[in-house]
């Protein structure tokens, strides 16, 4: 089978970067698919960062410091973008500008007026796909959940909980990073940095919160500099949001928490649906299980757990019997983009990458979540514009 190469460009060369050079290495654990990401040149304000891909990624003809050489570079159809959230507008309005495809991380800007500019400006280029990271819900558990709403299986929901959870940040000890200060991370803190892995799905089903009541945590007050000094931890460690879906037929409350101190979860995302006629649940701690729990009036109430078989969106080579993982994840949601990307909107699959529409519906959340921790308020979220 002939493959469309996708040159890639990756602009930030940190964890998520390795992340994406080790999904496009594995490309042969897909079958029938006819497009394939080539990593070309790379970017990194710290010239050290670019080395490992130099050493280690063959396909690499280019490593630059300064993002905008690499922009001028014809050969890159497409960008993979990991930079700190005060970053993001000006890169990514320059990517786009500049006519390459776009997978930025969240949360597609520092702030609601951030957002915006990005926004504005794919507005201004509709050539360019631009999607936004998020790689969970591409778990088979998260996917079975995902056609089970589809097919409209819950009856009338009672409520929705859905979370991303950390211990990274458990440790007072642990050496302050930028995620801790306002001016790289951002007011929005741990929602910012977690939060549009949880909302992707529910913005995803439509369900878009009338109002929000923020609880906002922050829990170490201070971290060590590096250098024998303690400095401020500027940001929220943990985010519980309580919110109100209003749809045309239905009302029903849905919990949605953002933890970096999350004892015990070194990274678990979840979403649990209870249901008139059906509930269930996934959560990557099991992330070969999904519980589901089917009721017909005056029946049992019994959850049922099963395996979810590897099953993914694209096919691969590993049987069913095996286990899915994170790296599982990140492949699929490489090949759903690289899909769109060779295919539009005839792709192979249904399911694709979050958008900026999603995105932008994240800030909504989250600049409203301010707003109702500042006040003690329930904040109602306006949709229309």
């Amino acid at each position: 089978m002939s493959k469309k190469i996708i040159r890639f460009g990756v602009i930030g060369c940190g964890l998520m970067g390795k992340e994406f050079a080790s999904a496009a290495a594995r490309w042969c654990h897909l079958t029938h698919v006819d497009f394939e990401p080539k990593i070309v040149a790379v970017c990194d304000a710290n010239a050290a960062a670019t080395q490992w891909f130099q050493d280690n990624i063959a396909s690499v003809e280019a490593a630059y410091t300064d993002y905008k050489e690499l922009l001028a570079n014809p050969s890159v159809d497409a960008i993979y973008c990991a930079v700190p959230h005060n970053l993001h507008a000006q890169i990514y309005i320059d990517i786009i500008e500049a006519g390459k495809h776009l997978l930025g991380e969240k949360p597609f800007g520092i702030d609601q007026a951030a957002n915006r500019l990005i926004s504005e400006a794919i507005i201004k280029h509709p050539n360019v796909i631009v999607r936004c990271s998020s790689e969970f819900p591409f778990y088979p558990g998260a996917q079975q959940i995902f056609q089970w709403v589809q097919d409209n299986k819950f009856g009338t929901i009672i409520e929705v909980e859905a979370g991303f959870w950390h211990s990274s940040d458990l440790d007072p000890t642990k050496v302050i990073n930028w995620k801790r200060r306002i001016a790289t991370n951002g007011e929005y803190g741990c929602m910012g940095d977690l939060g549009m892995h949880v909302l992707h799905l529910p913005m995803r089903y439509g369900w878009k919160p009338k109002s929000v009541r923020a609880l906002l945590s922050k829990i170490v007050p201070e971290r060590p500099d590096g250098k024998g000094n303690m400095v401020p931890c500027e940001t929220w460690d943990n985010a519980i949001l309580a919110c109100d879906v209003e749809l045309e037929d239905q009302q029903f409350p849905m919990i949605l928490s953002t933890k970096r101190i999350a004892p015990g979860n070194a990274n678990t995302w979840f979403i649990r649906i209870t249901g008139t006629e059906f509930s269930a649940e996934f959560t990557t701690k099991n992330p070969k299980q999904v519980a589901s729990l089917p009721y017909t009036p005056g029946g049992n109430q019994a959850w049922h757990v099963e395996d979810a078989p590897y099953k993914s969106a694209y096919g691969t080579i590993t049987g069913g019997i095996f286990e899915f993982g994170f790296s599982d994840s990140i492949l699929q949601m490489w090949a759903a983009f690289c899909d769109e990307l060779a295919h539009g909107s005839d792709t192979q699959q249904p399911f694709y990458c979050a958008t900026p529409e999603e995105a932008a519906g994240s800030h909504k959340v989250f600049t409203a979540a301010l707003e109702s921790n500042r006040t003690g308020q329930t904040i109602p979220i306006n949709w229309r514009d």
